[in-house]
C-alpha cells in the first residue's frame, strides 16, 4: 500500500524557512555572555534619549569624567536639573566660575555660607560705593545720594554780663562728607517745611535730599521770632552756628537735633 506524502508548497516553504530565521536569532540572542556588548558593539546613535527609561541612567552607572562639558548641549543643565549640594568647591575647576558666567542676582547673601567671601577673593575695584545697599554707610568716600545724617546741637553762653545782642559761636561737623552744600533751615519748636518735614514719632529728625534742618527743642533768653540761630561758612563737610542773646544780664541758649540728607 503506497502512503501519500504531502506535496510542498510555497507557503509551506516560506513558513519553514521563518521559523528557523526566528528560533536562530532568538538562540543567539540568549547565547550573548553578560557584558559581551558594550560602547565598541554599538553603533553612533543607536542609543538615544528616546530609547531610555526614566531613571536608567543615574549617577552610579556613569563612569569619572565620563560626562564633560564638550559632552553637553546648550542648556542640558538647568538649575532644575541640580539636585541641593550637588555641586561643590572640590568639583569645580579653577577659573570654572567667573563673572562673566553668573546672571544678575544669582549669587545672593542667603547662598553665601559664613566667610564664603574674604578679601583675598575680591579683585581690585570689584567692590565700590554704588554695589553698597542703601543701608550701607560710607566707608571713605562721601556720603551717597539719599542717605542722611543726624545728631544734636547746643550753643549758648553769657551770664550776669551778658549784653543784649551777645553772640555765640559753635559748629556741626557731618561724619562724611556731602557732593554738595545743602540747604538751611532753622526750625522753631513744632515748626517744619517741605524739606525739613520735622520730627518723627520717636524724635528724629527729617530732612529732604540736599537739605540741613536744624530743629530747637529747647531755648533760653532768645526771642525766636527774630531767627536768633543763623549759620555761617557752611560746607560740604559741616556748618558754623551763631546765636544771639535777647536780653542782658541772662545766660542764653539754644538746643536741639539736626538732619541732613545728600542731595
Amino acid at each position: 500500500m503506497r502512503i501519500p506524502r504531502p506535496k510542498l508548497s510555497y507557503a509551506n516553504v516560506i513558513a519553514t524557512i521563518a521559523l528557523f530565521v526566528a528560533l536562530g536569532g532568538a538562540a543567539v540572542a540568549a547565547g550573548l555572555p553578560k557584558n559581551s556588548v558594550g560602547t565598541k558593539q554599538l553603533k553612533r546613535g543607536a542609543v538615544s534619549a528616546a530609547k531610555l527609561k526614566r531613571g536608567a541612567v543615574t549617577a552610579g552607572k556613569i563612569a569619572p569624567k565620563a560626562v564633560v562639558a564638550g559632552k553637553l548641549g546648550a542648556n542640558a543643565v538647568l538649575p532644575g536639573n541640580l539636585g541641593n549640594g550637588i555641586i561643590t568647591t572640590n568639583k569645580l575647576s579653577d577659573g570654572a566660575v567667573i563673572a562673566s558666567k553668573i546672571k544678575n542676582g544669582v549669587v545672593t547673601t542667603n547662598k553665601l555660607n559664613n566667610g564664603a567671601v574674604t578679601t583675598a577673593k575680591l579683585g581690585d575695584g570689584s567692590v565700590t560705593l554704588g554695589k553698597l545697599a542703601d543701608n550701607v554707610p560710607p566707608l571713605l568716600g562721601t556720603l551717597k545720594s539719599g542717605q542722611t545724617l543726624r545728631g544734636v546741637f547746643d550753643v549758648g553762653g553769657g551770664g550776669t554780663k551778658t549784653d543784649a545782642n551777645d553772640e555765640a559761636h559753635s559748629t556741626i561737623n557731618y561724619q562724611f562728607p556731602l557732593t554738595a552744600i545743602p540747604s538751611t533751615t532753622v526750625l522753631q519748636v513744632g515748626q517744619s517745611t517741605a524739606g525739613c518735614p520735622g520730627l518723627s514719632s520717636s524724635q528724629t529728625p527729617q530732612a529732604s535730599p540736599g537739605n540741613l534742618c536744624l530743629y530747637i527743642s529747647e531755648f533760653r533768653n532768645i526771642e525766636p521770632g527774630s531767627n536768633p540761630l543763623t549759620t555761617e561758612n557752611s560746607t560740604r563737610l559741616g556748618t558754623g552756628l551763631v546765636l544771639k542773646a535777647h536780653e542782658a544780664g541772662d545766660a542764653f541758649a539754644a538746643l536741639g537735633l539736626w538732619a541732613v540728607t545728600a542731595p
